[in-house]
């Protein structure tokens, strides 16, 4: 692995659990760009360098972050049960 490697453990946790959340029977390109979106905003500017723009599979921050952009997305796009 190398720094800011992006590897799918990291963002699929919170996008089933906003789609879970939403009761969605459908993903769209808008809830996979909120849900990048929301990635990198977890990553501060006081954090960000070279080595780090995007979180850690580790931060706690994420799963929650990505799930609340994918749900107001899905909200958004009319896709909610």
């Amino acid at each position: 692995d190398f720094p800011n490697q992006i590897n799918n453990v990291l963002v699929f946790p919170g996008v089933f659990r906003g789609l879970l959340d939403a009761q969605s029977r459908t993903v769209n390109t808008e809830m996979m760009l909120a849900a990048a979106h929301a990635l990198a905003d977890v990553v501060t500017e006081d954090e960000i360098n070279p080595n780090y723009i995007i979180p850690s599979v580790f931060n706690d921050k994420v799963a929650g972050a990505v799930a609340g952009a994918v749900r107001e997305a899905a909200k958004a796009a009319g896709v909610v049960a």
